[in-house]
């Protein structure tokens, strides 16, 4: 970006320039990092924020909780659910017996894009709920009981 930009559009200029990489790369499902934003266009976290705001009122992003900004392409559908309702889902989907080792935090973290802090939430609300119980220091997961999908419909 020049140095000569206006400071008042420059998130405006961003946000043009990530729509542009959204258009041009159908297999790009998150927005950059703001760390990547701030360094490529120099310019401060809240620029970049503002940017990806301007993003989602334009219905192209939307944010992920414990997550990267998510990219929104119309007639694509995408699972809003909380994420302890995804995760109990795979226990009766991928055929997990009762007591035996559930997937580790690091697994979900890969699987549905976000942090390890709202994988941690998430597997503690199961817990709660009884859904999995954990062993130990370092929190080895297993199943208690299989959930039933028609049950939390």
């Amino acid at each position: 970006m020049s140095q000569q930009a206006s400071p008042r559009g420059t998130f405006l200029q961003i946000a043009e320039v990530v729509k542009a990489q959204i258009q041009a790369d159908p297999q790009m499902a998150q927005l950059p990092a703001a760390g990547d934003l701030m360094r490529d266009h120099g310019v401060s976290r809240g620029v970049v924020l503002r940017a990806f705001k301007e993003l989602q009122a334009d219905g192209v992003a939307e944010p992920v909780r414990g997550g990267r900004w998510r990219v929104v392409r119309h007639g694509e559908e995408v699972d809003r659910r909380p994420l302890e309702e995804r995760i109990a889902d795979i226990i009766a989907a991928e055929g997990f017996k009762v007591g035996t080792k559930f997937l580790s935090a690091s697994n979900l973290m890969g699987r549905f894009k976000v942090s390890r802090p709202t994988v941690t939430k998430a597997l503690d609300k199961l817990e709660a709920a009884g859904v999995l119980a954990s062993e130990g220091q370092g929190k080895v997961r297993t199943v208690r009981t299989v959930p039933n999908r028609e049950e939390r419909s």
